[in-house]
């Protein structure tokens, strides 16, 4: 059990459509990191983009993909983190894996699909919420339109760090902040998210604006905004029991049953 993690976001640009790319342009941000971490995050699709052109791109869990972040993770001595498109069953996900260096492999597939993008008439969505337990800390990760639903996020695990990847365009930048302040003091936990920057082929533009909360909704991280940056940022699980033992706020949250 560690009581501090030590993470590193990478806000990137992503090329579109060509994961073989996309994988090399990771690899060398992954190489470049000048100290060790605990995890590596990286952006929703990290391999194609935002595409609807699931039959095209759609891996399996033993292709290149799922291969090339087991090697990272076990090269690098580290976790890392993202969602890529999968195919099972006659069915695509958009599915964030897990992957730690000892080659386990924690999957979550996205609740909430993009309708407004049509994300919901390619994808298939998934119903099952997932905590991934990595040296003593209880992770929730989500992708992106999942910010939207705090109910989907509520922290009834007593988890420690609640995890966004996204795709989140600028336009709707300022929801994203909001949002993600939000979930970090509405659940007592640290918050990240990851977003991509720059343009993709229909001319989306991502300013990225990825970045950590701790359970107070105060920012601790300096990335900066519309650039190609990674940051590492240390949490500390003293700054989760001191205040959640001093505020008490997550023993007054509602009780409910959630319908999947």
């Amino acid at each position: 059990m560690q009581e501090k993690l030590k993470i590193a976001l990478v806000q990137s640009d992503l090329i579109w459509e060509n994961p073989k790319e996309n994988r090399l342009h990771f690899t060398n941000k992954i190489k470049a990191l000048e100290t060790q971490v605990d995890l590596i995050i990286l952006p929703e699709m990290f391999t194609t983009g935002f595409t609807m052109h699931a039959s095209t791109y759609a891996e399996t869990m033993q292709g290149e993909s799922v291969s090339w972040m087991l090697e990272m993770a076990k090269t690098n001595n580290t976790a890392i983190v993202g969602s890529l498109i999968i195919a099972e069953e006659n069915k695509y996900y958009n599915r964030l894996l897990f992957v730690q260096p000892d080659a386990k492999v924690i999957i979550y597939d996205k609740r909430h699909t993009f309708t407004l993008a049509g994300e919901d008439k390619v994808y298939q969505a998934g119903n099952i919420k997932v905590i991934v337990d990595y040296k003593g800390w209880k992770i929730c990760p989500l992708i992106c339109y999942d910010l939207r639903f705090p109910v989907w996020a509520r922290n009834t695990e007593n988890y420690d760090l609640l995890l966004y990847v996204a795709n989140w365009p600028k336009p709707r930048i300022t929801a994203w902040d909001a949002l993600l302040k939000a979930r970090a003091i509405e659940n007592m936990t640290y918050c990240v998210g990851v977003n991509r920057v720059g343009f993709d082929i229909n001319r989306y533009e991502y300013s990225g604006s990825s970045a950590v909360y701790n359970v107070l909704g105060e920012k601790v991280s300096n990335i900066v905004l519309g650039m190609e940056q990674t940051e590492v940022v240390t949490l500390d699980k003293n700054h989760i029991k001191k205040h959640r033992d001093k505020l008490q706020f997550l023993g007054d949250k509602d009780h409910f049953n959630l319908k999947v």
